[in-house]
């Protein structure tokens, strides 16, 4: 299926886990979330994919900016 999609990489179930756990801690989900969504029992193994994470040194995001922008977009007719 990946050759279908033009991936050149061998991929595994476990490429796309390590994939969603690193864009989830890119988009600034908690460690512990990830934690408990992957399962592990210690949070080591989670620890483990902060090392390819690419983290930004931003401003802390508040959750409401996130439903402003969102309620803007709804009312210029851009709903998602």
């Amino acid at each position: 299926m990946s050759k279908k999609a033009g991936i050149t990489k061998i991929v595994h179930t476990h490429t796309l886990r390590h994939s969603f756990a690193t864009h989830l801690l890119e988009d600034g989900v908690s460690i512990i979330m990830v934690q408990k969504l992957l399962g592990h029992e210690r949070i080591e193994s989670t620890m483990e994919y902060l090392h390819v994470c690419q983290l930004s040194d931003q401003k802390p995001h508040s959750p409401l900016d996130t439903v402003f922008e969102l309620c803007s977009r709804k009312q210029d007719g851009k709903a998602e």
